[in-house]
């Protein structure tokens, strides 16, 4: 019994022997945990605590960068008034070419789309009929011119003979009558004459007006007639060259007033995009009643048009100055902003920061406004504006070259 007793005591004490080693090395490891983690607490101080102090000596979190804009500096001018309109371009004359003799046509002398001068020969119908004509008229004309002086003769005879009773009253009657016949005859015959050569003239067709020759109507060969309904061809004249266009009867005291001051109205055309001026020209005269249907009036303005850059029956977009505004503050349109409650600039100060300036808007043309609320000489940017904001830092770049619309004038 003893031997199994002190067996098993000797067991415990050999596992408790076994296990007192194990105990230390577990709290060792412990404790190394337990300074890695003092130590990572403590760096994490540290770097806060450094970058904190970094940041208050650079002075707080990073600004944003500058923003790259245009800018324009806002000028002193004028600016015009306009009236908008839409015109048709109106020749001052239009001719169709007619035949004032019946006959073949003979030649055309004219090529289609050629401009002519007053007095070129277009065509020329055959003469030779009318020739013929002009002979018998001439030979008839010779007859009755011999027998008118006969009789003038037989006149002075039987003067002489009445004063000495060797005929009577009734003779010497009888004979100046007869001389007042052949003179008629002889004027009708003169008549006749002249006729014939004006009909033989007729046979030359010449153009009555410079202008532009349309396409030809009828080609040589051709029996054409004075009564005929088409013409031979049409010539339109282009220099000068009429607008006719229509205002609202709203804007005629205006016009009025400056026709009153004898002032010459300027009149600009433009295509249909509004983008290209055709020609510059002036006001020429008012219609005498306003059309009640429309409540406009029908104005007309003439163009020298040297170019020929108006073409009859175009239909342009007018432009009539009827005032102008002297030392307006002149900015771009672009440059202006709005929103809910006013229009506004983005003014750019003195140390390159922007800040949003309030303004008035007035008359406008194309690209150019005047304004009220700005002074001429400050600088306000022309672009950016989904970037921009009260205090933004900007950087200023160059703007890109290309043709400027604007003229400093306004529309109505």
């Amino acid at each position: 019994m003893r031997d199994s007793t002190d067996q098993e005591v000797e067991g415990s004490a050999d596992e408790s022997l076994a296990e007192t080693p194990s105990r230390p090395s577990k709290r060792r490891r412990h404790a190394w945990i337990w300074l890695l983690l003092v130590v990572m607490a403590g760096g994490g101080v540290l770097f806060y605590g450094h970058g904190r102090a970094e940041r208050k000596t650079q002075g707080g979190p990073p600004s944003p960068p500058a923003i790259s804009i245009v800018t324009a500096t806002a000028r002193r001018g004028s600016i015009g008034i306009y009236v908008n309109a839409l015109g048709s371009v109106t020749p001052l004359s239009t001719v169709t070419i007619k035949s004032r003799v019946d006959g073949q046509l003979m030649t055309v002398n004219y090529r289609e789309g050629q401009v002519v001068r007053e007095g070129d020969l277009l065509a020329e119908v055959d003469p030779r009929p009318f020739q013929t004509q002009l002979t018998q008229a001439e030979g008839q004309l010779e007859r009755d011119q011999a027998l008118l002086n006969n009789a003038l003769v037989d006149l002075e005879r039987y003067k002489t003979a009445y004063s000495k009773n060797a005929i009577p009253k009734q003779q010497l009657d009888t004979q100046m009558a007869t001389v007042r016949q052949y003179e008629g005859t002889v004027k009708n015959d003169q008549g006749a004459v002249e006729n014939a050569k004006l009909q033989l003239l007729y046979c030359r067709i010449t153009s009555p007006t410079s202008g532009r020759v349309g396409l030809r109507l009828v080609d040589p060969g051709n029996i054409v007639h004075a009564a005929d309904t088409n013409g031979l061809l049409v010539i339109t004249q282009l220099q000068p060259m009429t607008v006719v266009f229509s205002v609202a009867e709203d804007h005629l005291p205006s016009i009025q007033e400056q026709l009153r001051r004898g002032r010459r109205l300027s009149v600009e055309a433009f295509d249909r995009t509004q983008q290209k001026k055709l020609a510059s020209g002036s006001l020429q005269s008012l219609d005498n009643q306003i059309d009640t249907t429309t409540g406009t009036l029908k104005l007309k303005a003439i163009f020298p048009n040297k170019d020929n850059a108006l073409f009859p029956n175009q239909f342009v977009n007018v432009r009539l100055l009827v005032a102008t505004q002297d030392g307006a503050t002149l900015i771009p349109t672009a440059a202006i902003q709005r929103n809910a409650d006013s229009a506004f600039v983005y003014l750019v100060k003195t140390d390159q920061t922007v800040v949003m300036q309030n303004v008035s808007v007035g008359t406008a043309d194309g690209d150019v406004t005047a304004v009220e609320g700005l002074q001429p000489g400050d600088t306000i940017a022309v672009d950016g504006f989904d970037k921009l904001q009260n205090g933004n830092k900007v950087v200023v770049r160059q703007a890109p070259q290309g043709p400027t619309s604007g003229n400093g004038r306004t529309n109505q």
